[in-house]
């Protein structure tokens, strides 16, 4: 057993709480709030000097199926059996089908409890569908993004009776007594609990990590998420005997703007934007998603490519996360095709034949060699606009393996008693690899896992009380 992770009771506490939460990302500032409304006293210990995780680095989207916000967005037909199948299609039906399933079928409920019981503001936006959702079911803050999620999250957390939040506080490893998790290790000393939610995210910001599961070319590329993911809650379930699975499987971006942001969101793609390598020419289907097409970036010379687009994909992805890439001045214009190659160190002839390719292609003349069938209703016309994009890693979606209360397995499916996880410390739904992960699927296995690992820790410690155990 791994001395990070676990030792055996024998310290004095420095105190004792019915449960604490490890991680103050979107996790596990829900698994507190769900478990403090059912009148549970929690402690939620953060390293990071504020909270917010990669959550705050989010679009700050959670998709959820049969919403009345979907309703009033004139959604009427979404159903949490079309997301689930959305997912399964897009990982391959590879993510295990119980906590698919769970995600989808609690997704409703969980954002209308987000508005009713915590007090959120969320909308469902319909501005344009994300590669592999066959419905509008976004959701998210009517402003800002996944720091308004989060900022919603923490007031809700300050206000609520029962929830202490202590941030710069890094826990060392989980206290174990032979038969079940007691607590968590602190430069402080020992905190007893009756259970402990590990609500960390992955281990995208540990080098020798993403070397060893994703392999040096992921762990080469850009990393592009909170600084504190580097995998001490995945580390220290394994220390305990807990199963872990697709520890190969991660969140790519193809368009984070040349040399460190921010995000180009790929809602540019969506409108009818091309992506071009620094020969002027595409190398794959854009609209295949923005994870996987990470891979494809970086296989380019130069580990860069170029966004080509008109005046009508800028001005239908204005109000988007677009507007940053404006304010950072990272978006070039020209008036015709050779000028804008040249702002952009393209060949003029190349970056030409390709968009007079593209025309073809949405005139109905040619097919697109890539497969790719959704463009612009009309070829590029000038004004011509450029963005020099390269391929980055988010966020890992591997971790432990955990049951529909969210509880750590074991390989043998017997739960791991005390200890529950959520966020990037779990296994989330995507499958094996980049290919497998869609739009929200981070969010909603933060969000869904930490309602649910909230909820069971109370039910669990009142069944055990219950009963005197």
């Amino acid at each position: 057993m791994a001395n990070e992770a676990a030792h055996t009771k024998g310290a004095n506490p420095l105190e004792n709480r019915p449960l604490i939460v490890v991680g103050a990302g979107g996790c596990g500032l829900v698994a507190a709030l769900a478990a403090a409304l059912r009148g549970q006293r929690v402690l939620i210990l953060e390293k990071a000097p504020e909270p917010g995780g990669n959550t705050a680095l989010s679009t700050g989207l959670i998709p959820a199926a049969g919403t009345r916000f979907q309703r009033k967005a004139g959604t009427l037909d979404d159903t949490p059996e079309l997301m689930t199948e959305d997912i399964f299609k897009k990982n391959g039906y590879q993510s295990d089908p119980d906590l698919t399933t769970l995600l989808c079928e609690g997704s409703a409920a969980l954002v209308e409890w987000l508005v009713d019981e915590v007090g959120f503001e969320l909308v469902c936006y319909t501005d344009f569908l994300y590669p592999g959702q066959s419905r509008f079911r976004m959701h998210g803050p009517p402003r800002g993004y996944g720091t308004a999620l989060v900022d919603q999250l923490e007031q809700a957390v300050r206000g609520a009776e029962g929830i202490e939040l202590r941030t710069s506080t890094p826990v060392e490893g989980l206290v174990w007594d032979g038969s079940r998790v007691t607590g968590v290790r602190t430069d402080a000393g020992e905190i007893t609990a009756d259970a402990v939610i590990l609500a960390l995210n992955g281990f995208a910001a540990n080098s020798e990590m993403v070397e060893e599961y994703l392999g040096p070319e992921v762990a080469g590329a850009l990393y592009f998420g909170a600084p504190g993911n580097t995998g001490e809650g995945i580390r220290w379930g394994t220390a305990l005997g807990a199963a872990t699975e697709h520890m190969c499987a991660y969140q790519g971006h193809g368009s984070v703007a040349v040399p460190d942001g921010p995000l180009v969101t790929w809602g540019l793609v969506t409108n009818g934007a091309l992506i071009v390598n620094n020969r002027g020419r595409r190398f794959g289907c854009e609209t295949r998603g923005y994870s996987e097409f990470a891979a494809e970036v970086l296989a380019q010379p130069g580990e860069e490519a170029w966004e080509i687009f008109d005046q009508q994909v800028y001005d239908a992805s204005r109000g988007t996360r677009f507007e940053e890439v404006i304010e950072a001045s990272k978006v070039v214009q020209a008036s015709t095709v050779e000028k804008l190659a040249n702002s952009l160190g393209l060949p003029a002839d190349e970056l030409r034949a390709t968009m007079a390719n593209v025309s073809e292609v949405i005139l109905g003349k040619d097919e697109d060699c890539y497969g790719r069938t959704k463009f612009k209703d009309t070829p590029l016309e000038a004004p011509f606009y450029g963005v020099r994009v390269r391929g980055a890693l988010f966020h890992t979606q591997g971790g432990l393996k955990v049951d529909s209360s969210a509880r750590v397995l074991d390989p043998s499916q017997k739960p791991i008693a005390g200890l529950y996880a959520g966020g990037g410390t779990a296994v989330g739904v995507s499958g094996r690899g980049a290919d497998g992960y869609l739009a929200g699927n981070g969010l909603l296995a933060a969000v869904g896992l930490g309602k649910t690992a909230g909820e069971a820790a109370v039910k669990d410690a009142e069944a055990i009380d219950h009963h005197g155990g």
